[in-house]
């Protein structure tokens, strides 16, 4: 039995905009297959747009110290904590081609202080962390351990940044039961 991908319905390409329609077959060209979440949320047009221009803001930028890897581990990590099947399959999966490390993404995802992660990496998650869950309590003894391990104020916006946009996806992703595509699963891992 197929599963659905969304419990709410999911348009044809043929009858989207031609600005998204582009998009999501450009993400096929390039990934060689739709991510679902291209397709589910696809239902708003503006919040597409909304949604996916915020995205490629945080997950493209080409500045400050943060490479791809660090970002895919921070979405790993804190959509572990609220528990989005969908953004740690799929997100592990990038991390795992970014990182270039078959193991680090299920590690990141089930316990971060055990994986095999550098101190800046399990500090900057330890961050995010604290923003997924305890946000209230973020203070200056916080910036300074991240200092300490090289992020400087505009690094740590983008790992708060990073958290907090994931948790309004990993909140929908839940609320939807977007699921994951099975390619994910493959991703980034040597086959046996």
């Amino acid at each position: 039995m197929t599963m659905p991908i969304s419990r709410f319905p999911v348009p044809e390409l043929s009858a989207l905009p031609d600005d998204i329609r582009e998009k999501i077959l450009a993400v096929q060209e390039k990934a060689g297959f739709v991510p679902n979440v291209f397709l589910t949320l696809a239902h708003r047009p503006d919040e597409f747009r909304a949604f996916f221009a915020y995205h490629d803001a945080l997950m493209l930028k080409k500045t400050g110290n943060l490479s791809k890897a660090d970002r895919e581990m921070i979405v790993t990590a804190t959509s572990a904590k609220n528990n989005c099947l969908y953004c740690v399959v799929a997100h592990g999966a990038i991390l795992r081609i970014y990182s270039k490390n078959a193991l680090v993404a299920d590690q990141v995802a089930v316990n971060h202080l055990k994986a095999d992660i550098t101190l800046r990496e399990k500090a900057m998650l330890d961050f995010a962390i604290k923003v997924c869950l305890d946000s209230q309590t973020v203070g200056d003894s916080d910036y300074e351990v991240l200092r300490q391990h090289g992020f400087d104020d505009e690094d740590i916006w983008d790992i708060a940044a990073i958290t907090a946009f994931f948790g309004l996806s990993n909140r929908m992703a839940n609320v939807i039961s977007m699921r994951p595509n099975d390619e994910f699963f493959l991703m980034g891992r040597s086959p046996r």
